[in-house]
Parts: C-alpha cells; structure tokens; sequence
C-alpha cells in the first residue's frame, strides 16, 4: 500500500471493519456511478418540436409519430409543442424555444434550418367558380382574389404579384377565411380565391364542396404558367403540374394538367444538433410513417428532401448519413471504446488488487521475513545447551515450514519450495551437528564408571 504511504495513511494499523466499509463504499459508488452512466446512455433522447396548421392537423400528424417512436423503442423521442400555423412554428424555432419545427419553405426565417425529412407538399390553387371566364392570370385584371391563410401566405401572392405585374392591373388581394369562400362567390365579393394545400383527398373535398355538384357546373382552375421561372428565382417553390381529373373524374375536372406552384412542407433541425441523433430520428420517422399511412393518408407525400450541395433547405448532416446509407455501425462508433476497454479492465484489475492488499493489511503473520525467522533460527542452534532446547528449536522449524505452505499463492510472504527445501536442510545439519558436539562434550565431562568407584 505505498499509494496509501504516501497521504499518511498506514493501511495495517485501520481496523479491518473500517476497511471493509471503505472497500464497500468504494463499490457501491463504482457501480452506482456505472447504473448512471448506463442509464444515461441508453435513455432515449428527447427532442422539442414546434408544429401547427390552420387545420390543426400538423400538431396531430407530429403527435401520431411521436407516438410511434415510444411504441417502436426509437432511440430520439419527440415532445410536440402545438403552434397555431407555420408562421409561429418558425419563430418558435428561430428563437430557439425548440430544436425541431415543422415549416413550410416559404414561411419565416428558415436561416439556421436544415431539412430532416419532406413531411408533404402544398400546391396552389387558384379557384374560379363555375361560368367564369378567367383562363389565366392575367385575366385577374381590376378583380377581387380571396385568399384562404393570408398572413402564411403572404410571400406567394407578393411573388404573383410581381411575376404578373397585378399591382399595375388593379388586382387585389383579400383575406377570406374558408367558411367565408362560398359566402364570397355567390355576393361577387371575389372572382378568384387562392388555396395552397396538399394535393390530399381532404382539401380536395373542401374545394368541391364549395360548387355545385354536378354534370354541367364545375369550378375554374387558372394556370399559373409563369411557374418554372418563378421557381428559378424564388427557391422555396418548384413548378408543378396538377393532374387532369384531380377534382372530378368524370367528366374530369381539370380537363388538362394545369401549371402551377407547389411549397414543401419540412421537419426541420439546427445544424449543431448531433449526427447521430438526427439519423436515428429520420430512421425512426421513416419506419413509422408506415405505421401511421392508414390513419393520415397525407403522410403518403412523406420523401427525403433534396440532398444536392444546392438544395433551397440544405438536407441536416445526420439525415443524409441515413438518405446515403453511410450511417455509422456499431464497431465504427465503438472502435475506440473497445480499443480501451482492455487498458480500462487492466486498471480496474490493479484497482482490485491494491483493494485487496488494502483489507489483508495488518493481518496476523510473522514480525520478520520468513529467512529471517529460519536463519535466526540457526543462531539458536548453536548457542543450544541441550537436547531439550533443539527439540524446541525443530517445533519451530516446523512451525514456520507449516506456515509457509498454508499461505495462497501470490502471498509476499511465500517462499517456494526450492527455497524452503534448502533452509530446511541446512537447519537440519546444523541438529545433527550440535547434537554429535554436545555428545561428545558429554562424554568427556563425565568419568567411566570404574573409575569413579575407584575413587
């Protein structure tokens, strides 16, 4: 213990129960500190994210896949913070209230994010009602243009504006909540109302219930044909083809595919958020998309977004690892841990050690070295007076040689048996030897009998 030495503390003169409640707690720490660091490790780790819509199905999609990841035991959980739309969402997240939002490309300040997933795509619609004679939007000249979500939707009708130049034609744009659209049509408030919603059979039926219901009435879909060279300038859109029959099958409604904007909506992360962690969640939200599909249809727009150096929304670092399968195994995040470990149970083996020389200090045991002890032993012999005296000297001989042998194995105090057989040998010479001196000394003290009767 020369580790102890060296604070003052000498293990042998401590009472055993007092370093047997040292060792103790020294145990109950290791391992209570080990049940920590485990639990730490494996407790999934939580992670804030801001969602709302004007619906209110955003928060409810979120809440079903957080729902799935406790179920699936997804290493990354998901806490829902409920926002009113996707303006709120990504201020929530700007300001850091939470690490993850779901937003829509166009909505906010999007600087600091960088996409997980494609949650859905919302299209514009611009809706005409049945009879009219709008084709374009150019035909919107001096017209009233609801527009369903106005404050959400403020940068794409700023963006129609100036693509079309409608400040110059008179249009106007006016915010109209969604109970109010049919209201709106039949007084002539307006001549054209703009949605952007999922193309999902949901909203879909929300615009069809807006119309008569039937063979010869069908609303008006106006093309946004400048909608490629939108999309080359303002990055948050794409140019998309709505398809012929997406409101009515027969007769189809729209008649063609019709051009026009389509906005993604993302869940979105900061760029410090770890890799790992962000792989995990883009595993564990694909795994449970699947599992929510039949209850939220929508969730069928579900995609990874776009991974190229020069995508609108850069794709986060750990999605990507899991997009291009480069996602680390277990011996690449462990390699170095399972370099260490050998080192780590070495020192933990020679922890145990000074523990165990720490409780068997001061254990009772010969004051000297056992030589020492055989080699004094020889003194004796020879300062021996008589026989009675070696016989003493050979019971302790015998002592010391039984001694020894009943140590264990590794004892500091041990001889080996080489050694042992030596000492033993020498000591027994030395019997004989003091033995055949005191004889002969005997016999020369001692007269014969006949002469000691004679005198």
């Amino acid at each position: 213990m020369d580790e102890l030495s060296k604070f003052g503390i000498d293990a042998g003169r401590l009472p055993i129960w007092l370093r047997i409640v040292a060792v103790a707690a020294l145990v109950v720490l290791t391992t209570g500190a080990g049940l920590l660091a485990y639990r730490w490790y494996a407790h999934p780790v939580t992670l804030s994210i801001a969602a709302g819509s004007l619906d209110g199905d955003a928060p409810k999609i979120v809440s079903a896949l957080a729902s799935r990841l406790v179920v699936n035991k997804a290493p990354v959980r998901l806490k829902v913070v409920e926002t009113s739309g996707p303006q709120e969402s990504a201020t929530a997240f700007s300001s850091g209230k939470t690490d993850l939002a779901v937003v829509r490309g166009d909505v906010g300040d999007l600087s600091q994010a960088q996409a997980i997933v494609v949650l859905a795509e919302a299209v514009a619609m611009l809706v005409a009602p049945p009879g009219s004679a709008i084709t374009d939007v150019a035909g919107l000249k001096r017209a009233t243009v609801g527009v369903v979500a106005a404050d959400t939707n403020q940068r794409i009708v700023h963006v129609l504006t100036k693509s079309y130049d409608l400040d110059r034609t008179n249009v106007v744009f006016k915010n109209l909540a969604l109970d109010d659209v049919r209201r709106a049509f039949d007084s002539k408030e307006v001549r054209a109302v703009l949605f952007v919603m999922p193309l999902s059979e949901k909203y879909l039926s929300l615009v069809r219930g807006l119309f008569p219901q039937n063979v010869k009435t069908a609303p008006v879909l106006i093309p946004i044909e400048n909608a490629g060279a939108i999309a080359e300038k303002e990055r948050a859109y794409e140019s998309f083809d709505i398809p012929k029959g997406t409101l009515r099958g027969s007769p189809p409604i729209p008649s063609d595919d019709v051009t026009t904007l389509r906005v993604s909506y993302y869940v979105v992360g900061k760029k410090d958020l770890d890799n790992d962690t962000i792989a995990d969640l883009t595993q564990a939200l694909t795994a449970a998309r699947r599992d929510i599909l039949p209850d939220w249809p929508i969730i069928a727009q579900f995609k990874a977004p776009d991974t190229d150096a020069g995508a609108y929304l850069p794709v986060h670092a750990g999605a990507a690892e899991f997009y291009n399968g480069n996602q680390q195994s277990f011996l690449d995040k462990w390699s170095n841990a399972i370099f260490l470990a050998p080192m780590a149970l070495g020192a933990l083996a020679s922890v145990g050690a000074a523990l165990w020389h720490f409780l068997r200090a001061g254990e009772a045991g010969p004051r000297q070295p056992a030589l020492d002890a055989l080699y004094a032993l020889g003194g004796k012999i020879r300062r021996s007076q008589n026989e009675a005296e070696l016989s003493e000297i050979e019971n302790q001989i015998d002592n010391v040689l039984r001694e020894q042998r009943a140590k264990s194995d590794g004892d500091e105090n041990t001889l080996d048996a080489a050694t042992l057989n030596v000492a033993a040998h020498r000591l027994e010479n030395l019997i004989h030897d003091r033995k055949a001196a005191l004889n002969a000394g005997h016999s020369q003290a001692t007269p014969p009998a006949q002469s000691q009767s004679q005198v």
